[in-house]
């Protein structure tokens, strides 16, 4: 569905192809690609550059400058058509460069809903952002990295390829990230440490003081009290039966330890 002239600025370029909503806006001098779709109450800055197979849901903020779609920064990319696909709802601010996906690993890269991601963000190839995340200013995203729902980045932050970051988790200002940083955690520096819970996200998110003091246990016993990682799995499976409302929150923050290539910040 091509857009109403009327919305799209008369300097901006939209190549033959590209499918604008009707209800979508299209800044000066910004640049649309024949395989872009952009969804309805989208609006896009001026001066951005959209390509490839990109897809935009609805009622996102695209700001002036942006480079969304462009090809991934991979030797081994040879032009395949590979795709990026970004949710709704998200604030994407200036000087942001999200890449498409390579093959073999998947071949596209993703954003939630609901995200907030400041100026001159770069997310790489083959990540895979939740939603309700916050990314400050100049966080680096190398390729293959998974960020869980509601985390925050601090600004001028890098995160190695292949890195996951849990749900929940809080990574501060000007951190290198080269360990798995565990959901409800909040970590920083370089090298990376954990500081503690993210309590003040945890309670933001509405978390009832039970399933806090459960978290507060199984940190205790993943950085306190000197177990080995297999000591402290085991006990945390325990933690349930006296806190039963943290159940889904225990088995989240066990699964992701045990999933870790990584390993994870301690």
């Amino acid at each position: 569905m091509t857009q109403a002239v009327s919305n799209i600025h008369s300097t901006a370029i939209v190549a033959d192809g590209a499918r604008i909503d009707p209800s979508a806006t299209v800044g000066p001098y910004a640049v649309i690609g024949p395989q872009v779709v952009i969804g309805p109450g989208s609006s896009v800055g001026a001066h951005c550059v959209i390509q490839g197979h990109t897809t935009i849901g609805r009622d996102n903020r695209i700001f002036q400058f942006a480079s969304l779609g462009a090809e991934p920064q991979d030797k081994k990319y040879k032009g395949e058509d590979t795709e990026l696909v970004i949710g709704d709802r998200n604030t994407i601010r200036e000087f942001c460069t999200f890449n498409r996906g390579v093959p073999g690993a998947g071949g596209k890269t993703s954003i939630g809903d609901d995200n907030w991601i400041m100026a001159y963000t770069h997310i790489a190839h083959d990540c895979h952002v939740g939603s309700h995340t916050t990314m400050a200013n100049n966080t680096t995203l190398a390729g293959h990295v998974l960020i869980g729902d509601w985390v925050t980045v601090g600004g001028l932050t890098g995160i190695h390829q292949f890195v996951r970051v849990g749900a929940q988790a809080m990574i501060g200002f000007s951190s290198a990230v080269s360990q798995d940083v565990p959901p409800f955690m909040m970590v920083d520096g370089n090298p990376l440490a954990v500081r503690g819970l993210n309590l003040e996200g945890l309670r933001r998110r509405g978390f009832s003081a039970q399933r806090v003091a459960a978290l507060k246990q199984a940190y205790r016993l993943l950085y306190r009290q000197g177990l080995t990682l297999e000591a402290a799995l085991s006990a945390m499976a325990e933690l349930p039966h006296s806190h039963p409302e943290a159940e889904g929150d225990i088995a989240l923050l066990r699964d992701f330890i045990a999933a870790s290539q990584r390993g994870i910040a301690r």
